[in-house]
């Protein structure tokens, strides 16, 4: 029994170090390109898939504690943290920020004003968005908007 939990605690603090280094590229080379307004905390905590997280985690942590070739396993862990830090390069972090967040083409409405550009970035109430008439970055309250 302590051998799984130990599994799954190592699994654990490796998935959330390869996550950090994720998420600090698309920080860097995403969200401060676009100068989106957004914490740290907030981006990691909000867009997380629990279900890659838990399979990365059991993964993992079966590789550490439940094989015993380490000359293997420290290759495939220096794999995945080479593949991690990777997005500390501009063009990586800044390419997986756009896969994950940015739309192209979207057209949005509120009461007056239909906009029609890019989502840079949707937050939890502020939507971040190119206006292709405006030819600038504008914020929109998700609750404005109608659907």
């Amino acid at each position: 029994m302590t051998k799984v939990i130990q599994a799954f605690l190592s699994g654990v603090f490796f998935t959330f170090i390869l996550d950090f280094f994720i998420f600090l590229g698309i920080k860097l080379h995403y969200i401060d390109f676009y100068e989106i307004d957004l914490y740290y905390n907030i981006l990691f905590a909000d867009n997380q898939n629990i279900f890659i997280y838990f399979i990365c985690t059991a993964g993992l942590g079966y590789l550490v504690t439940y094989t015993n070739n380490i000359k293997r396993d420290s290759i495939i862990l220096g794999v995945f943290f080479l593949i991690a830090a990777s997005t500390l390069i501009a063009p990586i972090g800044k390419a997986l920020g756009e896969a994950m967040f940015m739309e192209k083409n979207v057209t949005l409405k509120n009461a007056k004003y239909t906009f029609r550009g890019d989502v840079y970035y949707e937050g939890r109430q502020i939507i971040t968005f190119y206006d292709y008439e405006l030819q600038k970055v504008i914020l929109l309250k998700k609750k404005d908007l109608i659907q």
